[in-house]
Protein backbone atom coordinates (compact mmCIF):
# COMPACT_ATOMS: atom_id res chain seq x y z
CA UNK A 1 0.00 0.00 0.00
CA UNK A 2 1.21 3.29 -0.90
CA UNK A 3 1.99 5.64 1.68
CA UNK A 4 0.83 9.08 -0.26
CA UNK A 5 -2.71 7.40 -0.85
CA UNK A 6 -3.27 6.44 2.80
CA UNK A 7 -1.80 10.06 3.65
CA UNK A 8 -4.19 11.47 1.66
CA UNK A 9 -7.02 9.25 2.81
CA UNK A 10 -6.29 10.97 6.38
CA UNK A 11 -5.98 14.54 5.12
CA UNK A 12 -9.29 13.39 3.34
CA UNK A 13 -11.25 12.10 6.32
CA UNK A 14 -10.71 14.97 8.37
CA UNK A 15 -12.45 17.26 6.13
CA UNK A 16 -15.12 15.03 6.17
CA UNK A 17 -14.71 11.93 3.55
CA UNK A 18 -16.53 8.89 4.80
CA UNK A 19 -15.41 6.60 2.23
CA UNK A 20 -12.14 7.02 0.10
CA UNK A 21 -10.74 5.27 -2.85
CA UNK A 22 -7.97 5.42 -5.20
CA UNK A 23 -8.26 3.26 -8.95
CA UNK A 24 -6.19 3.61 -11.51
CA UNK A 25 -7.15 3.84 -15.72
CA UNK A 26 -6.43 1.03 -17.52
CA UNK A 27 -7.36 1.80 -20.92
CA UNK A 28 -5.79 -0.79 -23.04
CA UNK A 29 -8.19 -3.67 -20.91
CA UNK A 30 -11.11 -1.20 -20.75
CA UNK A 31 -11.01 -1.17 -17.02
CA UNK A 32 -10.25 0.82 -13.74
CA UNK A 33 -8.88 -0.90 -11.24
CA UNK A 34 -8.59 0.09 -7.21
CA UNK A 35 -5.43 0.65 -6.07
CA UNK A 36 -6.71 1.99 -2.70
CA UNK A 37 -9.69 1.78 -0.43
CA UNK A 38 -11.34 2.79 2.97
CA UNK A 39 -13.82 -0.10 3.05
CA UNK A 40 -12.09 -3.26 1.97
CA UNK A 41 -15.17 -5.42 2.75
CA UNK A 42 -17.24 -3.15 0.41
CA UNK A 43 -14.62 -2.00 -1.81
CA UNK A 44 -12.01 -4.64 -2.26
CA UNK A 45 -8.52 -4.01 -3.72
CA UNK A 46 -9.17 -7.03 -6.15
CA UNK A 47 -12.23 -4.50 -7.78
CA UNK A 48 -12.17 -3.47 -11.38
CA UNK A 49 -14.80 -1.37 -13.30
CA UNK A 50 -15.50 -1.70 -16.78
CA UNK A 51 -14.61 1.98 -18.58
CA UNK A 52 -18.09 2.79 -20.23
CA UNK A 53 -18.21 6.07 -22.45
CA UNK A 54 -20.65 7.87 -20.61
CA UNK A 55 -21.16 11.27 -19.18
CA UNK A 56 -19.07 10.79 -15.96
CA UNK A 57 -16.21 9.39 -18.48
CA UNK A 58 -16.45 12.47 -20.99
CA UNK A 59 -16.34 14.92 -17.82
CA UNK A 60 -13.66 13.07 -15.72
CA UNK A 61 -11.28 11.08 -18.16
CA UNK A 62 -12.06 13.04 -21.51
CA UNK A 63 -12.34 16.54 -20.42
CA UNK A 64 -10.01 15.91 -16.83
CA UNK A 65 -12.84 17.87 -14.83
CA UNK A 66 -12.87 16.77 -11.07
CA UNK A 67 -16.87 15.19 -11.10
CA UNK A 68 -19.22 16.11 -8.35
CA UNK A 69 -22.25 15.00 -7.61
CA UNK A 70 -23.80 16.28 -4.32
CA UNK A 71 -26.80 14.07 -4.67
CA UNK A 72 -27.42 10.54 -5.52
CA UNK A 73 -29.74 10.98 -8.41
CA UNK A 74 -26.98 12.96 -9.88
CA UNK A 75 -23.94 9.73 -9.75
CA UNK A 76 -27.01 6.99 -9.88
CA UNK A 77 -27.34 6.85 -13.68
CA UNK A 78 -23.28 6.54 -13.86
CA UNK A 79 -22.53 4.46 -10.85
CA UNK A 80 -24.15 0.33 -11.09
CA UNK A 81 -23.16 0.30 -6.67
CA UNK A 82 -25.37 3.32 -6.11
CA UNK A 83 -27.69 1.34 -4.13
CA UNK A 84 -24.79 0.35 -1.88
CA UNK A 85 -23.45 3.58 -1.73
CA UNK A 86 -26.89 4.99 -0.54
CA UNK A 87 -26.75 2.26 1.72
CA UNK A 88 -23.43 3.13 3.28
CA UNK A 89 -25.00 6.27 4.14
CA UNK A 90 -23.70 8.04 1.18
CA UNK A 91 -25.43 10.46 -0.77
CA UNK A 92 -22.40 12.89 -2.18
CA UNK A 93 -19.32 12.04 -4.23
CA UNK A 94 -16.09 13.87 -6.17
CA UNK A 95 -13.85 11.94 -8.53
CA UNK A 96 -11.19 14.12 -9.26
CA UNK A 97 -8.82 13.32 -11.97
CA UNK A 98 -5.00 12.46 -11.86
CA UNK A 99 -3.04 13.64 -14.80
CA UNK A 100 0.63 13.26 -16.25
CA UNK A 101 1.78 14.53 -19.58
CA UNK A 102 -2.12 14.74 -20.74
CA UNK A 103 -2.93 11.70 -19.56
CA UNK A 104 -5.56 10.49 -16.50
CA UNK A 105 -3.44 7.76 -14.38
CA UNK A 106 -6.50 7.28 -12.20
CA UNK A 107 -9.20 8.70 -10.04
CA UNK A 108 -9.29 9.83 -6.27
CA UNK A 109 -12.55 9.29 -5.16
CA UNK A 110 -14.55 10.83 -1.94
CA UNK A 111 -17.77 10.27 -0.81
CA UNK A 112 -20.02 11.77 2.27
CA UNK A 113 -23.07 12.57 3.21
CA UNK A 114 -25.54 14.34 0.53
CA UNK A 115 -24.05 18.24 -0.46
CA UNK A 116 -20.80 17.50 1.09
CA UNK A 117 -18.70 18.94 -1.46
CA UNK A 118 -19.62 22.77 -1.43
CA UNK A 119 -17.59 24.85 -3.05
CA UNK A 120 -15.11 25.36 0.07
CA UNK A 121 -14.41 21.92 0.81
CA UNK A 122 -14.31 21.14 -3.31
CA UNK A 123 -11.53 23.81 -3.02
CA UNK A 124 -9.84 22.38 0.08
CA UNK A 125 -10.07 18.93 -1.27
CA UNK A 126 -8.37 19.62 -4.71
CA UNK A 127 -5.68 21.69 -2.64
CA UNK A 128 -4.82 18.37 -0.99
CA UNK A 129 -4.90 16.55 -4.54
CA UNK A 130 -2.13 19.61 -6.15
CA UNK A 131 -0.21 19.06 -3.07
CA UNK A 132 0.08 15.29 -3.03
CA UNK A 133 -0.03 14.97 -7.23
CA UNK A 134 3.72 14.46 -7.38
CA UNK A 135 3.40 11.52 -4.95
CA UNK A 136 0.42 10.06 -6.14
CA UNK A 137 1.56 10.11 -10.42
CA UNK A 138 4.65 8.56 -8.86
CA UNK A 139 2.65 5.80 -7.00
CA UNK A 140 0.42 5.26 -9.60
CA UNK A 141 2.86 4.82 -12.30
CA UNK A 142 4.31 1.76 -9.86
CA UNK A 143 1.05 -0.15 -10.40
Amino acid sequence: MSKVYADLHRACADLGTRLFTITTQDEAAGVTRRAYTSHPVEYPLSGTKPLTRDGWYEACITAQQTFVANTTPEFARYFFDHALITALGLGSCVNIPVVAEGQVLGTVNLLAEEQHFTPTKLAAYEGLMAAHHAALVAAMAQG
